[in-house]
């Protein structure tokens, strides 16, 4: 099923109204649908390097609009979001997530987790219910989203722009371990910095 998916996907990069399904692969991708907008970003930025910067942006927006969906889905539709996690085998791993957010450092490391989830190949729409379910601030969650999200789809974008099929080998071979040591990376350095900041004040 995944593979026929990843097909259809690959072969919407190559239709005339592909940046109108870029914007609705991005879009549901966030809240349930299981194949990265990436393998249609990569495709369109080598054939229309020119538009480069309009299908980041295409992809960042309706990622994040597609995460605002699964965080309505989290907070106001329970079960369905449950048994979308569930399909991901999140469900258990995610249980004790309320808890875990009322303890003191709970909400700096939700933070995390969140831009992890935006970045890497974590499956972000599992996270996106998740804030729902747990209550994390929206507008917190919009504002992480939008940073992690537009930080990953600029990278592939320009990446692509600039190397076009040496950075699709690069991606088929080494992309999902560079982009998780690249955000574990930022959220340690951004870990550190919140804590030399927090000790001078």
């Amino acid at each position: 099923m995944f593979k026929n998916l990843y097909k259809k996907c690959l072969d919407l990069a190559g239709h005339k109204s592909s940046k109108y399904y870029l914007a609705i692969v991005s879009f549901v991708e966030s809240s349930f649908f299981p194949v990265p907008p990436d393998i249609m970003v990569i495709p369109m930025v080598i054939s229309k390097k020119n538009d480069f910067i309009k299908i980041f942006l295409i992809t960042t927006i309706f990622s994040v609009l597609g995460g605002v969906l699964g965080y309505v889905i989290g907070a106001f539709f329970f079960e369905f979001g449950t048994h979308i996690m569930n399909f991901y085998d999140y469900d258990d791993k995610l249980f004790n997530l309320k808890q875990n957010l009322m303890r003191n450092d709970g909400f700096y490391a939700w933070l995390g987790i969140l831009f992890l989830a935006g970045f890497t190949p974590l499956p972000y729409k599992v996270f996106t219910i998740a804030s729902g379910l747990i209550g994390f601030n929206f507008l917190i969650f919009i504002l992480i989203s939008l940073i992690s999200r537009g930080l990953r789809f600029f990278l592939v974008s320009y990446l692509s722009y600039k190397f076009g099929d040496l950075f699709t080998e690069f991606m088929d071979k080494h992309g999902s371990k560079w982009f998780t040591v690249i955000g574990i990376l930022i959220v340690i350095v951004s870990a550190v910095i919140y804590l030399i900041f927090k000790s001078h004040v």
